[in-house]
């Protein structure tokens, strides 16, 4: 979406290259998420509107949840540590893959000794062996976790492309065959193993790299860092997987099952917008920090292209959650449209601060930031119960909004004092993006007041709508002179289709 490459750090054909190098990797990237989004997304709503009730899709997101929570150590800070290494040998891939595999046999491990006392806890016997069967598969994340972060290294995402979308389409398959044969959350668990084993061979099949011989020896500079990483992750886990559970416990099933699928459709929305454009600026970030440049330009050029797309297209959800909703799931799910508007909201608001773990640990500020987590997952977790016991699940939902404000206030200085960007600029960017998003959702807010209500609205009045939204949007961006245009032009010249409109758009920009 945007390049973080800077002009003038390089002659200008390794700049070019640099640039170019980015900017395929950002397509790549974007196509995989965008394609395995597609596959989940038409799964989850297959599964939701025709086989699953929302309590039995709430049992798997609790099961889901804990699982998560022990999941931060599944690659225990491996991408970051080979991302970071200035020569990869085949001794060090082997001492890597090797406490990759250590690491996925103690998740899995703390993910089954859990099963029985969740289920305890949850009243919900059915808890256990969903857990377990969604612990067998954390032990397929050896077989591509050092292949994927090998493959990044290089920027080699047409190859994730590869493995992400196999993943995707082996759980949809799987998941979808057993709910049709009644088996309720548990097809949800079978999808996740499919995957984990799709997503393992494939790997491997690309990028080989396996613990032969297994050893430990000479790992202690991996778990050194894997450990520091790893305790800041967890922290995060508590605040950003303890929803689905916080929900269950104090509301039950069905809420937890309403909620998660806002959350989830939230998610994988912002995800369809976005790309995995994340994956791609670490190691660009990288790259200039090496070179002793200023991180604040790239920032903002981040910060340009994610608020030019990401707030409009959120906005658009949030207005338009309770036509989706029904459209795609049905009246059984009608609960998920007031929650769906406030999450989005919440996602466009902390969207605002992108990178906000990632250039901390770049710049290594491991032991801050893990004081600024430390603070924000207690926030978050105190918020959610008290929205929960106070409003219900759509008071858990709102606490969301609280809590984006929250943690808002909390990072934004800290990462202007590293990152050293100027607040007026930033401002600027983000007036222009609010521009941007106030015509991008103005169609649709007539439609509502003139014509017909959101619970009224048809498909292809909500479509027309939709588009004439974009068309404005893109109007605005050019009338602003928005930083991102010329960016989100450039990167489009590399998609099939749009390719020779974004060139011919480029020469006037």
């Amino acid at each position: 979406m945007t390049n973080p490459e800077q002009p003038g750090a390089t002659p200008d054909g390794g700049r070019e290259a640099a640039v170019m190098s980015v900017r395929g990797a950002a397509v790549w990237a974007m196509s995989g998420q965008y394609i395995s989004f597609g596959i989940q997304f038409v799964s989850s709503v297959l599964i939701s509107r025709f086989f699953l009730a929302p309590a039995e899709v709430g049992l798997f997101s609790i099961a889901m949840a804990a699982a998560l929570l022990a999941s931060v150590l599944q690659d225990f800070g491996l991408v970051r540590y080979i991302a970071s290494l200035p020569v990869v040998t085949p001794d060090e891939i082997k001492r890597c893959s090797s406490v990759s595999v250590t690491f996925s046999l103690l998740v899995a491990g703390s993910i089954a000794l859990t099963a029985f006392p969740m289920a305890r806890a949850y009243g919900h016997p059915d808890l256990m062996p969903i857990m377990l069967i969604i612990a067998c598969s954390y032990l397929f994340n050896p077989f591509s976790v050092v292949p994927m972060a090998l493959l990044g290294r290089t920027m080699s995402f047409h190859s994730h492309f590869a493995i992400n979308v196999s993943g995707a389409v082996a759980q949809a398959v799987v998941a979808l065959a057993l709910a049709a044969m009644g088996f309720s959350a548990f097809s949800l668990a079978w999808g996740t193993l499919a995957s984990g084993m799709a997503r393992g061979l494939v790997a491997q099949v690309i990028r080989p790299a396996l613990p032969l011989p297994f050893s430990l020896k000479g790992t202690r500079s991996v778990i050194g860092a894997g450990s520091r990483l790893s305790s800041l992750y967890l922290i995060g886990a508590l605040g950003n997987r303890t929803p689905d559970m916080v929900v269950g416990k104090i509301l039950g099933l069905i809420a937890v099952g309403l909620y998660s699928r806002a959350a989830s459709l939230s998610e994988q929305f912002r995800i369809l917008i976005s790309g995995a454009i994340g994956s791609v600026f670490f190691p660009a970030f990288a790259r200039i920090r090496d070179r002793g440049e200023s991180l604040a330009p790239a920032y903002l050029r981040v910060c340009a292209g994610y608020s030019a797309v990401i707030w409009p297209g959120m906005a658009g959800l949030a207005m338009a959650a309770e036509p989706i909703v029904r459209m795609l799931y049905g009246p059984k799910w009608a609960g998920v449209s007031p929650l769906l508007s406030l999450i989005a909201i919440m996602d466009i608001l902390l969207i605002s601060l992108p990178l906000a773990n990632d250039i901390p640990i770049l710049l290594g500020r491991l032991n801050r930031l893990t004081v600024y987590n430390v603070i924000d997952t207690t926030m978050s977790i105190a918020l959610l119960v008290a929205g929960s016991m106070l409003g219900g699940v759509e008071g858990a939902a709102a606490s969301r909004l609280v809590y984006a404000v929250a943690w808002i206030a909390l990072y934004a200085r800290f990462l202007q004092s590293l990152i050293g960007f100027s607040p007026r600029d930033l401002l600027t960017i983000y007036a222009k993006s609010t521009l941007a998003t106030a015509a991008a959702i103005l169609p649709m807010t007539l439609v509502y007041t003139l014509l017909v209500p959101p619970d009224a609205i048809d498909f292809f009045t909500l479509a027309a709508a939709s588009a004439a939204g974009v068309v404005l949007w893109f109007v605005t961006l050019v009338v602003t002179r928005h930083p991102a245009l010329h960016d989100l032009l450039a990167l489009s010249e590399a998609l099939p289709m749009v390719g020779p409109i974004g060139r011919r758009l480029l020469r006037y920009v």
